[in-house]
């Protein structure tokens, strides 16, 4: 398949909405503490499947963005196979009042990246990730930030497969959600 990266500013918000970011939770990463040796992770299947969908949360998805945050400093890159749409991403970098950047000019955090059920597993999300990188690069970044969550096996797996590190483990993140834990995972950029 040949994958198109194209930049692109917060106009493209309705469009980058249209690709689902639903995936079905089959497993999960449990955290088991292992004291001051550390915390190991172990997949586990879920008994019962479920679909999760973080744009049906409330205030959540691409088109609320502009209400919370300023997004000139934002890029959005879109996966392309010809006319066919395969996935988005968002970069941010420099937001005031986004606390995932941690208030640094060296961090840039990957916000979303989606691509379509029917494409996953086939190079647009890598190609996404690797445009995202070059792009916070650019912007003088030492350190790409990204969070998912332990109910997000695929995710997990492949920012593992792109190099990043897990760097934050927070159990407790999200009061209304307390079965998922925050993983957030860094990695280190070529500047």
């Amino acid at each position: 398949m040949n994958i198109q990266i194209q930049k692109e500013d917060a106009s493209c918000l309705p469009r980058y909405q249209e690709i689902p970011i639903s995936f079905t939770v089959n497993s999960i990463l449990m955290a088991e503490n292992k004291g001051l040796s550390g915390i190991l992770f172990k997949e586990c299947e879920v008994e019962d499947p479920y679909i999760k969908d973080y744009d049906a949360i409330r205030g959540e998805g691409p088109t609320r963005w502009l209400k919370r945050w300023d997004l000139s400093n934002w890029m959005f890159l879109s996966a392309k196979s010809g006319d066919e749409q395969l996935g988005w991403a968002a970069v941010a970098w420099n937001t005031p009042g986004s606390f995932m950047l941690e208030d640094r000019l060296d961090l840039a955090v990957l916000w979303d990246l989606r691509v379509h059920p029917a494409h996953r597993g086939k190079g647009a999300g890598r190609h996404l990730f690797a445009a995202a990188e070059e792009w916070a690069a650019s912007k003088g970044c030492s350190y790409l930030k990204i969070e998912t969550q332990n109910i997000n096996v695929p995710a997990c797996k492949f920012y593992q497969k792109q190099g990043c590190v897990l760097g934050i483990i927070n159990k407790f993140a999200y009061p209304d959600l307390p079965e998922e834990i925050c993983l957030i995972w860094y990695k280190k950029l070529s500047v």
